[in-house]
């Protein structure tokens, strides 16, 4: 297929940021594939046959407790350390054999962000933009729309030892952004920054995946992956423990049902519901507030209508039904406690 170059465009806070996209490309072909990654520090195995696939365009969002190995895979994605064995593809080209063009598409952004403080943040991206390989006049016109879209433009020609830790945090993240990158990979890069600031971060990534760009990034705010993650893999100790999008991972615990029921009349005689079939229990966690757990998932449908149709024979008047479903914390936990298929 022949692929047309057509431009989108990003919103910042007083203009707009072009970025250039494949028209038809989101015809979902992989954007990383990392097959049985391993890699040992001697005695100790850090990534035990990680094998991941990421489509272009999605958002994948990597998660583990601290030590579980998030941090090796990225650096030996962007090929600042070695593989033991396993093979890394970014955009069909295996790293790090080919690991000049595979620079050329990707945006990095480490864990710890380090600029040299004496620079200004003009001078520091000026550099960073070079080293991409980036068109002198189009560093120039790339800084002043990513500053502008990450709120910075102020402090453009501010020293670096001025700034925030939270500036410096998105000022990271602006340098990732400085080539137009297909890939951007992302270790914790919304760590130490304000609510509003991960709002922004996580606002400008939905909309470049949108654009077609693809985003692995790891995190430990797991309320934040949850956010803009279009697929989530989680990391135990070096093993996969499962991949899928949260709809998936949430299917795959659930074993039972859950509805919440709030009254806007309550007889009293909601208790007579209990023997119904499909019910397993109903439990009143609050005044005028149940919880009714079903027996399996399977039928579910035709359970609450019956269970709608006895509190309303039984006097009781429903103001609310709704299901209780985990977040991705207590998805998070339950996998990481044996509770999903490993």
């Amino acid at each position: 297929m022949i692929k047309k170059k057509v431009k989108v465009e990003s919103l910042g806070t007083s203009g707009k940021v072009t970025f250039e996209k494949d028209e038809g490309s989101r015809s979902q072909k992989n954007m990383v594939v990392l097959k049985e990654l391993t890699k040992r520090y001697k005695q100790l195995l850090a990534l035990d046959n990680v094998s991941i696939e990421i489509k272009e365009g999605e958002i994948f969002g990597y998660i583990g407790p601290n030590g579980a190995g998030k941090t090796t895979t990225i650096k030996i994605m962007v090929d600042l350390i070695k593989k033991t064995s396993g093979e890394t593809f970014i955009d069909g080209y295996p790293m790090p054999e080919q690991k000049e063009e595979v620079h050329k598409l990707i945006g990095y952004l480490p864990q710890q962000v380090a600029f040299q403080q004496w620079r200004t943040v003009d001078q520091a991206l000026t550099t960073f933009g070079k080293l991409s390989g980036v068109n002198p006049q189009e560093i120039e016109r790339s800084i002043v729309e990513l500053l502008d879209l990450l709120k910075l433009s102020d402090v453009r020609y501010k020293k670096i030892v001025e700034l925030s830790g939270g500036m410096i945090q998105k000022l990271g993240f602006v340098q990732a952004l400085l080539h137009k990158p297909k890939l951007l990979i992302l270790d914790e890069p919304l760590s130490g920054l304000d609510p509003e600031s991960r709002y922004q971060v996580k606002q400008i990534l939905k909309d470049m995946s949108k654009q077609g760009t693809t985003v692995f990034f790891s995190s430990h705010i797991l309320s934040d992956v949850q956010d803009i993650a279009t697929k989530i893999g989680i990391l135990n100790w070096g093993h996969i423990v499962t991949i899928g999008t949260m709809e998936e991972l949430k299917e795959e615990l659930i074993k039972e049902n859950k509805v919440e029921i709030v009254l806007s009349k309550n007889s009293g005689k909601w208790t007579k519901l209990r023997s119904q079939s499909g019910i397993k229990k109903i439990k009143e966690i609050a005044p005028d507030k149940l919880l009714v757990h079903f027996e399996s998932k399977d039928k579910s449908g035709e359970i609450i209508h019956q269970l709608i149709e006895g509190l309303l024979s039984n006097d009781c008047h429903i103001r609310s039904i709704i299901p209780v479903v985990p977040n991705l914390d207590e998805v998070y936990q339950q996998y990481l406690n044996g509770g999903g298929n490993t």
